[in-house]
């Protein structure tokens, strides 16, 4: 079965009423994948719903051929469970997605991250705070990711950009739409240096149950979360319960007893959260989690099955693509330091810093002292 069929079967699948992230991992693992559990499926018809059953008698053809022509560009992929980069800590989730729609760079995924939420209606104080801690945190090597909602999540996109390193926004539509529609000119920005990942089809409109679902990703991809101005009822709450709940930090920046937006943070500080004052303290306290991260990715790629070899004469793995080459052409043959590369792509630090961990974890290059890379040969 071709590549181009079976990624038919998994849209059909993922598009499939009533079948649920959940349902669809685990038939995928009994039924031997997509095409497997596509044909039980046809054979056990009441297994599914009346709308499940319609859908995979006559499915809407056109939905299916505008996923295949969105996930057509260059950037666009649909990350499955089954890929040996879906990242690993979503693994831990008890109700992981089975795939992800990413416009962008989908490795960025498998790097550190420290989700950053708060209100929508954040105050000044706040949205200085968020792009505060956000510059610093990404300066300080975390990945920062937020749900492009309007205030807290938006100034914490803007802010690590702004400080020249990538961002993830986790979307609650469509990976083809923005919510809310003042945030394209950031989203454009995100898609073009970071990530946009959905776990929702291209065409999918924002509707109230799939925010809360956005949110357990946003917690399931992030080592700590930090709430900031977050009022008792706020969905920031929500991302930080399932970050709890899935053992991940919950830190909180507490404000004025006189501010209802900082009543969430004070709550959460109650219940458990970390109390936190400077960014310092939030990377200090990931450090070893990060660690922790590193390694089960280097334990996952030695585990993979054996690859195709690497065509070294052309410098480049047969997984990478243009971008990759152009970077291992840059760096030649003798250590680099990370700032020369730089200089000599024109990639931002963290960029480079998130390919040159594919490329170590791919075996193409080796990390040396001094912040520097050199080409295994």
């Amino acid at each position: 079965m071709t590549d181009a069929n079976d990624l038919r079967d998994w849209l059909l699948l993922l598009r499939t009423p009533g079948l649920g992230a959940r349902r669809l991992r685990e038939g995928l693992a009994v039924r031997g994948g997509a095409r497997g559990l596509l044909a039980w499926l046809g054979r056990h018809p009441a297994s599914l719903t009346a709308d499940g059953r319609a859908w995979l008698d006559h499915p809407d053809e056109a939905s299916l051929a505008g996923d295949l022509a969105w996930l057509a560009a260059a950037d666009h992929r649909l990350l499955r469970c089954t890929d040996e980069d879906f990242p690993p800590q979503l693994e831990a989730m008890p109700d992981p997605p089975a795939a992800l729609f990413v416009k962008g760079d989908a490795a960025l995924l498998l790097r550190p991250q420290v989700a950053i939420v708060g209100a929508r209606q954040a105050q000044a104080p706040g949205l200085a705070n968020a792009a505060r801690f956000a510059a610093a945190l990404a300066s300080g090597g975390l990945l920062v990711t937020s749900g492009l909602a309007d205030g807290v999540d938006g100034a914490a996109h803007a802010a690590a950009l702004d400080a020249g390193e990538p961002t993830v926004a986790v979307i609650g539509t469509g990976p083809d739409r923005v919510y809310p529609r003042k945030h394209h000119a950031l989203a454009q920005r995100i898609a073009e240096s970071g990530a946009i990942v959905s776990e929702y089809p291209p065409g999918t409109h924002a509707l109230a149950y799939h925010f809360p679902q956005r949110n357990r990703i946003i917690a399931g991809l992030s080592l700590g979360v930090l709430v900031i101005e977050a009022g008792v009822k706020s969905g920031s709450l929500i991302t930080a319960r399932q970050a709890g709940e899935q053992g991940r930090e919950v830190f909180a920046l507490p404000g004025s007893i006189h501010n209802p937006l900082a009543e969430g943070c004070h709550a959460l500080i109650g219940d458990g959260a970390r109390l936190v004052q400077r960014p310092e303290e939030i990377l200090a306290a990931l450090a070893p989690a990060a660690m922790e991260l590193g390694a089960e990715l280097r334990a996952r790629l030695e585990r993979a099955p054996a690859r195709p070899p690497s065509r070294r004469g052309q410098g480049v793995d047969w997984r990478l693509d243009d971008e990759y080459r152009r970077l291992l052409d840059a760096m030649g043959y003798d250590p680099a330091p990370l700032d020369a590369l730089v200089g000599a792509t024109g990639l931002s630090p963290g960029a480079l810093s998130s390919m040159l961990l594919m490329l170590e974890l791919e075996g193409e290059v080796a990390p040396l002292p001094g912040n520097r890379y050199q080409r295994v040969v």
